[in-house]
C-alpha cells in the first residue's frame, strides 16, 4: 500500500500536472494603459491624485517593494501622471551601480498573473539609454544576446530581452502569482516611466514527434560542463549524459560555476531553460554551495537564508517548472570535502550552518518532488573510499599536473590559492557522483513514477551495473590498484589515459602505478594522445624510462605538434582576471595573482643538471624551460611550489608517466572546447 501511495502522489504531482498544464487553455491577454487615452481592450490605470497601489481586488497597481529576493525598495510617492504616461525622476542614482549591489529606485507596477509563460511588452516614456526595465528582480544586464550559458559557448541565451527605442520585449516564465514590471532610471535627474504594459500568456510547448524527451541538469560548478583550459576540473553533469541511451533521451546541462537558486533565476538561466524545453521534460536541480555565500542582502548576490532558499523552491522554481508542463527533480548538494583531514578523521556533512540539503528533502516531500540525496550518499562514499583516494580526486593540484588555469593565471606550478580545494573535483570523482545519482534514482523508482521514467532511459549496461552494484564492466578504466591507498595518487590521470586507450591494465586488471614505465610504451601513448605518427617518437630504445629520456621525448612531441606556443603557455601565463572582467569565473579560486605557467625555478637554479647525460642535455633543458617537465622533488599538492632537482637518472614510474602524459594531452587540446571526450 505504501508503494502505491508513493507512486500515486508522484504521478499526481508530476506527470498528471504535466498533462493538465499542456492542455489548459491560455488565459486572455492583459493590457494596461498609463497615458489617459487607453486603446480598445486596455485597462486604464486611473490617476486619483496619486499612483494607484496594488490591490488583490483589481489585480494591479504600484508597489513600494518588489518581489525580488531580497526585496528591492522602489518609490510610489514621486510618481506623476503625464500625457505620455506615469513618470518618476530620481535626484540621484546609486554610486555602486557598477557592482552587483545598487538601487536606483524608480517604480514597479505589479500585475496579478498565474504561474506560466508570458510575452511581456513594455512601452516606456523614456529612451532605453536612460532606462532599465526588468521583471520581478531579474538582472536585465545579463539578458543580452551575447550571453552563453556554458563555458564552451555552445548554448546561447535564446530568450534575451529586446530594447528598441522605448519598447522593451521579454519572454518570461512566472512562478509567483504576480509579475512586477520594474522601471529604473540609469541616470540621475532624467524622468523615466511607463506608457503601456501588455502581458500575453504563452502555453506550454508540446514536444514534436521528432524531438526526443529531455533531461535538463541545472546546478553550480559541481554540475557544470568544463572546457580544457579548466582541466582537470569536472562536474557530474558533464559525464551524466554518458549513462543514458541517446536514442531515448537528450541530456542537456544548463549548469555553471558560481550559481545558486538566486542568480540562476536572476540572470535568466532558469527562464531560458523553461522557455526552450517541452512539456514532459525533466529538470534536475542541484543548488546549495553558492547559496551558502554570506551576501544574501546584496541585490544580485548568490547567498540565501534558509527562508529565501525555501521561497525560491516553493514560490519560484517548482510552480514555474510545472506551469510549463515540465517535471522537477531535486538533487541535494554533495558535501564539501575537507582537503586536509587528520589521519583517521571521518568525513561529515559540510552543511552545518545553513541546512540546505535537509530543507530540500523537506520541501521535496511537501511538494511531491523526487529528491536524489546526493549529500548523504557523498559522505558515505568519502568514508568508504578513504582519505588518500578522495584527496586525489578533488582539486588537489601540484606542479606539473595540468597546464589549465584559474582566475589568477596558470595551475602549472601548483594551486595558486595554496590549498586543496575540496569543493571542486576531477573527472574521476565526477563519474562517481554520476554513479551515485543514478543509483539513487533506481532506488526511488520503486515508489516514484518520475524516477522510474528517468531510469527507463538509462543504457541497459548502466541499469545492469546499478542492479548488480557492480560497475566494473561499465567503468573498466578503474584499475584494481588505483582505487585506494598510495596507488590512488594519480587516479584521475590514469583513468583518463585508460579511457583514451593510451595505456592499458594488465591481465589481472591492475595498472601497477609503482612499476617502471617502458620507454616504447610511453612514446606510443604520447603519440596517440597528441595525434602524431608513432614513428615520430620511436627513436628511443625500449627499456625503463628515465626522467632525462622522458624530457627528450616530450620535447620531440612538442616540436612535432606545435608551430607556435599553445595558449596555455601564453594567454594564461601570469594573467590575472579580476571580478567584472570578461572571462572571470566566480567558480574558480583566487589566490596568488599573476600565477605563471613557466617553472618558477629557472634551469640554472637547478642543483643537479651536471648529472644529465650529454645526449639528452639540450632537449631536456628545452623541455624544462617550456614547462613540459618539472621537478618532482619538493612539490606538494595544494601548493604553488617548485623543486630544485630535475633527477635526470631516476626511473619514471607508470603513475608519474601518466601525470606527464595527461599534461601533454591537455596541452594539445583547444582550450575553449568542452572537455567531454569519449574513448
Amino acid at each position: 500500500m505504501k508503494n502505491l501511495i508513493g507512486r500515486t502522489a508522484a504521478l499526481a504531482a508530476g506527470l498528471f500536472l504535466t498533462a493538465v498544464a499542456a492542455a489548459q487553455p491560455a488565459p486572455a491577454e492583459l493590457r494596461y494603459d498609463f497615458t489617459g487615452q487607453p486603446k480598445p481592450g486596455a485597462t486604464a490605470v486611473r490617476w486619483t491624485g496619486s499612483a494607484p497601489l496594488y490591490s488583490a481586488t483589481t489585480g494591479y497597481g504600484f508597489v513600494n517593494q518588489t518581489g525580488a529576493l531580497p526585496a528591492r525598495s522602489v518609490h510610489t510617492e514621486g510618481i506623476r501622471s503625464t500625457a505620455a504616461g506615469y513618470v518618476i525622476t530620481e535626484a540621484a542614482v546609486d554610486p555602486n551601480a557598477a557592482t552587483d549591489h545598487y538601487n536606483n529606485y524608480g517604480m514597479a507596477f505589479r500585475i496579478k498573473a498565474a504561474p506560466g509563460a508570458y510575452a511581456v511588452k513594455v512601452r516606456t516614456t523614456s529612451d532605453a539609454a536612460d532606462t532599465v526595465v526588468s521583471l520581478t528582480g531579474m538582472q536585465t544586464s545579463r539578458l543580452t544576446p551575447a550571453v552563453f550559458w556554458d563555458a564552451a559557448s555552445l548554448m546561447p541565451n535564446q530568450t534575451s530581452v529586446v530594447a528598441q527605442g522605448r519598447d522593451w520585449s521579454y519572454r518570461y516564465v512566472n512562478g509567483r502569482g504576480y509579475i512586477d514590471v520594474e522601471i529604473e532610471p540609469a541616470k540621475a535627474g532624467v524622468p523615466v516611466g511607463v506608457a503601456e504594459i501588455v502581458l500575453t500568456p504563452l502555453p506550454p510547448r508540446p514536444r514534436p514527434a521528432d524531438v526526443q524527451p529531455a533531461i535538463y541538469t541545472l546546478g553550480d560548478s559541481t554540475v557544470k560542463s568544463y572546457t580544457f583550459d579548466e582541466a582537470p576540473m569536472s562536474g557530474w553533469g558533464q559525464v551524466f549524459d554518458q549513462l543514458f541511451d541517446a536514442s531515448k533521451v537528450r541530456v542537456v546541462n544548463y549548469s555553471m560555476g558560481g550559481r545558486s537558486f538566486r542568480n540562476a533565476y536572476n540572470e535568466g538561466r532558469l527562464n531560458d531553460l523553461l522557455m526552450t524545453g517541452y512539456a514532459g521534460d525533466i529538470v534536475m536541480i542541484q543548488f546549495g554551495h553558492n547559496d551558502e555565500s554570506l551576501d544574501e542582502t546584496r541585490r544580485y548576490g548568490r547567498g540565501s537564508t534558509e527562508a529565501m532558499y525555501e521561497e525560491f523552491i516553493r514560490d519560484v522554481y517548482v510552480p514555474a517548472i510545472r506551469a510549463r508542463g515540465m517535471v522537477p527533480v531535486f538533487v541535494t548538494p554533495m558535501s564539501r570535502v575537507n582537503g586536509t583531514p587528520k589521519p583517521g578523521e571521518p568525513y561529515v556533512n559540510s552543511f552545518g550552518k545553513r541546512h540546505f540539503p535537509e530543507l530540500m528533502k523537506k520541501l521535496g516531500a511537501e511538494l511531491h518532488v523526487p529528491v536524489v540525496d546526493l549529500n548523504a550518499r557523498s559522505v558515505e562514499y568519502y568514508n568508504a573510499a578513504g582519505q588518500q583516494a578522495i584527496t586525489a580526486m578533488v582539486m588537489s593540484i601540484e606542479a606539473g599536473e595540468t597546464p589549465g588555469k584559474t582566475n589568477d593565471g596558470s595551475y602549472a606550478n601548483g594551486h595558486p590559492s595554496n590549498k586543496i580545494d575540496g569543493t571542486h573535483y576531477k573527472e574521476a570523482l565526477a563519474k562517481q557522483y554520476a554513479r551515485l545519482v543514478v543509483t539513487e534514482l533506481e532506488r526511488l523508482s520503486q515508489d516514484d513514477e518520475v524516477a522510474a521514467r528517468i531510469v527507463a532511459s538509462l543504457r541497459a549496461d548502466v541499469r545492469a551495473a546499478v542492479t548488480k552494484n557492480d560497475w566494473s564492466a561499465l567503468y573498466p578504466i578503474i584499475a584494481n590498484d588505483i582505487v585506494t591507498g598510495d596507488g590512488a595518487y594519480y587516479r584521475n590521470q590514469i583513468e583518463k589515459l585508460l579511457q583514451l586507450g593510451a595505456l592499458r591494465k594488465d591481465a589481472h586488471g591492475n595498472f601497477n602505478p609503482a612499476a617502471p614505465m617502458d620507454t616504447r610504451e610511453f612514446s606510443a601513448a604520447l603519440a596517440k594522445l597528441m595525434q602524431l605518427p608513432e614513428a615520430a617518437l620511436s627513436r628511443y630504445a625500449a627499456g625503463p624510462l628515465s626522467r632525462e629520456m622522458m624530457g627528450a621525448i616530450l620535447y620531440d612531441a612538442y616540436q612535432a605538434k606545435f608551430r607556435t606556443k599553445p595558449a596555455y603557455m601564453t594567454d594564461y601565463n601570469g594573467k590575472t582576471v579580476l571580478p567584472g572582467s570578461p572571462g572571470y569565473d566566480p567558480n574558480l579560486d583566487t589566490g596568488t595573482q599573476g600565477a605563471m605557467y613557466y617553472p618558477l625555478v629557472r634551469w640554472p637554479q637547478l642543483t643537479d643538471t651536471a648529472a644529465v647525460s650529454p645526449q639528452y642535455a639540450a632537449k631536456l633543458k628545452e623541455a624544462y624551460e617550456l614547462g613540459l617537465i618539472r621537478s618532482e622533488a619538493g612539490i606538494a599538492r595544494g601548493r604553488m611550489v617548485n623543486g630544485r632537482q630535475i633527477e635526470p637518472q631516476v626511473q619514471v614510474t607508470r603513475a608519474r608517466a601518466a601525470k606527464a602524459l595527461y599534461f601533454m594531452w591537455v596541452l594539445a587540446q583547444p582550450p575553449k572546447a568542452e572537455n567531454d571526450l569519449r574513448p
